[in-house]
C-alpha cells in the first residue's frame, strides 16, 4: 500500500516497547500505520537516515498557550502542550478560544483551582474572557476564606466540561486551610483525575508555613488515593531536593501515586506581585535572597533595591519577573541530576510572551520580534535536555521522560493519551525527527525567543509543522485533548 508519509531509515525509539533500531515508519492520515524493516512506499518520503525518529514530546506544564508560544514549542519538539498546573476556567471557553484561533500543536487544560478561588473568594468574574490565573496572583482577595461547597461544585462542573485534572497553585496561597486542599484531592480521586500542584513552601524555607509543602502532597496522596503530580519539584525544593525526593520515593514505595517533573534551568519566573517576590520571602527561591536576584521581564531591569522591588510590585503585580535560584554557568552536574531524577518527567513551565512597553505584537507574526520576551525554558527545555543527554545521560531514557512517561501521567484519566508518546501502529502520528548530535536549545535570558536547533521535522496528527528545521506558518493541525 501507499502511505501518506513515510519516514525512511531513521533510528526509531519507542519507549514503551523498547524498540531502538533502524526502521521505516508509515503514516496514514493522523495515525501511524506501519513500523517496519521492510521498504515502504509513501506519497511523501522523508529521509531520516542518521536521525532519531521519536514520539512527539508531551509537555504537561505550559502556560504559553497562544499561537506564537506554541510555534516556539513545536520547534523544540513539542507536539502536545497542556496547561495543567494553573489550568483554565471556564475550561470550555479556553478550548473554544483555542479551536477558533487554531493551534500548531495539540492543547488541553485542567480545571483551575486558583481562577475558581479568585471567583469564589475574591469576586473576580468567570467569563469567556477570563484571564490566566497568572494575571491575579499578586491579589490578596482570592487568598481569603472561600465557600468550600461553592469551590468544589465549580471544580466538579469544570471536570464535567472536559478538564484534564485539577491544577492547584497552592504555593501562591500558602496560608489557605490544608483541609481545603484535602477536599480538592478527594474530589480528584472520586473523579479519577490527577491534581497538578505548585507546592507550598517547605518548612526550611518558611518556618511559619501552615504545613510543609512536600509533606502535604505526599500525605494527601496516601490519605485520599488521589494521583498527586508534583510540579517542577526541582525549582520549589531548591537546596532541599534530597529531602523532598526521599519523601516522594517513600510515598511511592507505600503505594501512593505521586509523579513529578523538572525543568533544567537555574531561574524561575512568575508574577512579580506573588509572595515569592516579597522582600522578606526572596530567600525561599533566590540564590542570595536579595532584590538583585530579580529581573523585571518587561524591561530587562535587574532590581537594584527593596524600594524598587516594592514599586514594581505595586505598579504591575501581574508583570512577569525572573528570580535567580543558582548560577547555571557553573552547575552542569546539578542540571544533569535534574534530568535524571528518578521517576520525573520533563516539563517546560513555559510562560506567555511579555511585550516590551510601547511595542505592538501580532500573534501571527513570524519570526518572533526581539521585543517579545519569555523564559528561555519556553523555547528550549527539550532541546536542552537532549543536549544534556550527550553529556552522560541515556538518550532512550531522556526520550521516555519527554514522551511516554508524561503521557502515562494522564492516560488513566484521559484515554486519548494512550495513543501519544509511542511509535506504534495505531498511535497518533505526532512524531519528531531530530539530529542527536546537533540538537540543542538556542534561547538565552537575553534572547529568550530564539528557537532550538536540530529538530529537523515535527509532525502533528500526521501534518508537518516543522520541515527541514523551518516552521510551516500555514500549519494548524493541533487538536484539543479532553477527557
Amino acid at each position: 500500500m501507499e502511505y501518506d508519509v513515510v519516514l525512511r531509515g531513521g533510528r526509531v525509539i519507542d519507549p514503551e516497547t523498547g524498540l531502538d533500531g533502524v526502521r521505516n515508519v508509515g503514516i496514514s492520515g493522523d495515525r501511524i500505520a506501519a513500523v517496519s524493516e521492510a521498504d515502504l512506499v509513501g506519497h511523501r518520503q522523508i529521509d531520516a537516515e542518521g536521525l532519531v525518529v521519536s514520539p512527539g514530546f508531551v509537555d504537561l506544564h505550559s502556560h504559553g498557550q497562544a499561537i506564537g508560544e506554541c510555534r516556539l514549542q513545536a520547534l523544540d519538539g513539542v507536539t502536545t502542550a497542556l496547561e495543567l498546573e494553573a489550568g483554565a476556567a471556564p475550561v470550555s471557553a479556553a478550548y473554544e478560544r483555542a479551536a477558533a484561533e487554531g493551534r500548531p500543536i495539540n492543547y488541553g487544560f485542567s480545571a483551575s483551582w486558583a481562577r475558581i478561588r479568585m471567583h469564589v473568594a475574591g469576586g473576580i468574574p468567570l467569563s469567556s474572557s477570563s484571564p490566566s490565573p497568572l494575571d491575579d496572583l499578586g491579589s490578596d482577595a482570592w487568598r481569603g476564606p472561600a465557600s468550600r461547597s461553592a469551590l468544589l461544585g465549580l471544580l466538579e462542573q469544570e471536570l464535567a466540561d472536559g478538564a484534564l485534572g485539577i491544577g492547584i497553585l497552592q504555593g501562591y496561597a500558602a496560608a489557605t486551610d490544608p483541609g481545603e486542599y484535602l477536599e480538592v484531592a478527594r474530589l480528584a480521586a472520586a473523579s479519577g483525575v490527577p491534581t497538578f500542584t505548585h507546592a507550598r513552601p517547605l518548612v526550611e524555607q518558611d518556618p511559619d508555613v501552615v504545613i510543609d509543602g512536600a509533606e502535604e502532597i505526599t500525605r494527601v496522596a496516601g490519605e485520599t488515593g488521589a494521583h498527586m503530580h508534583y510540579c517542577h519539584i526541582n525549582s520549589t525544593s531548591t537546596r532541599h531536593l534530597d529531602r523532598v525526593q526521599a519523601l516522594v520515593e517513600a510515598a511511592r514505595a507505600e503505594g501512593a501515586r505521586v509523579t513529578s517533573e523538572i525543568y533544567p534551568y537555574g531561574a524561575g519566573m512568575s508574577a512579580i506581585g506573588a509572595d515569592y517576590f516579597r522582600p522578606d520571602q526572596l530567600h525561599v527561591l533566590g540564590a542570595t535572597g536579595t532584590p538583585q536576584d530579580v529581573v523585571y521581564a518587561r524591561t530587562g531591569e535587574t532590581v537594584a533595591s527593596v524600594e524598587r522591588l516594592l514599586e514594581l510590585r505595586a505598579a504591575d503585580p501581574s508583570g512577569l519577573a525572573f528570580i535567580t535560584m543558582f548560577d547555571e554557568s557553573h552547575a552542569r552536574d546539578r542540571l544533569l541530576r535534574f534530568a535524571a531524577l528518578p521517576h520525573a518527567v520533563v516539563a517546560s513551565d513555559a510562560v506567555p510572551f511579555v511585550i516590551e512597553d510601547g511595542k505592538s505584537y501580532d500573534p501571527l507574526q513570524w519570526p518572533l520580534p526581539s521585543f517579545a520576551r519569555t523564559h528561555p525554558r519556553s523555547a528550549g527545555t527539550f532541546g536542552r535536555v537532549l543536549r544534556l543527554a550527550r553529556e552522560g545521560l541515556s538518550l532512550t531514557d531522556v526520550v521516555a521522560r519527554c514522551t511516554l512517561r508524561p503521557a502515562q501521567v494522564l492516560e488513566n484519566a484521559v484515554p486519548a493519551l494512550r495513543r501519544k508518546g509511542r511509535i506504534q501502529v495505531g498511535a497518533d502520528a505526532d512524531v519528531v525527527v531530530f539530529d542527536p548530535e546537533r540538537v540543542t536549545d538556542g534561547a538565552t535570558y537575553q534572547d529568550s525567543v530564539r528557537p532550538s536547533t536540530g529538530f529537523v521535522h515535527v509532525l502533528v496528527n500526521g501534518e508537518p509543522v516543522v520541515v527541514d528545521g523551518r516552521l510551516d506558518q500555514r500549519a494548524f493541525p493541533g487538536r484539543p485533548v479532553r477527557r
